[in-house]
């Protein structure tokens, strides 16, 4: 019972360090771009958009496909910055614990 106890200890510190990364998470700003930089995104660690940024140079009435292409670009510039953060955060938490295939955490 004594182990019981002490994995539960464990398991209750574990969920507190998880929250406390999701609120730093939250609280992130991660920024992607492409063209140079003419398009800019900012993502949250959790990847939600909180902003796009424009350069009204390359805004063109008769090309807004090219301006689609940018901005999908910056976001996955940006969700790429978002995922790799995430995993350096996660590898933080579990001390560089590998956790078996398909297993993520947070649950």
């Amino acid at each position: 019972m004594k182990n019981l106890a002490g994995l539960m200890k464990q398991a209750s510190q574990m969920q507190s360090k998880m929250e406390e990364m999701q609120t730093r998470l939250q609280a992130m700003e991660i920024e992607g771009e492409s063209g140079a930089g003419m398009v800019r995104v900012t993502l949250n660690g959790k990847g939600d958009m909180r902003r796009i940024e424009i350069d009204p140079k390359i805004v063109d009435p008769a090309d807004t496909e090219m301006l689609g292409d940018l901005i999908l670009a910056a976001h996955r510039d940006a969700r790429d910055k978002a995922d790799a953060t995430n995993k350096a955060e996660m590898q933080k938490l579990t001390g560089g614990l590998q956790l078996p295939p398909g297993m993520k955490l947070p649950f």
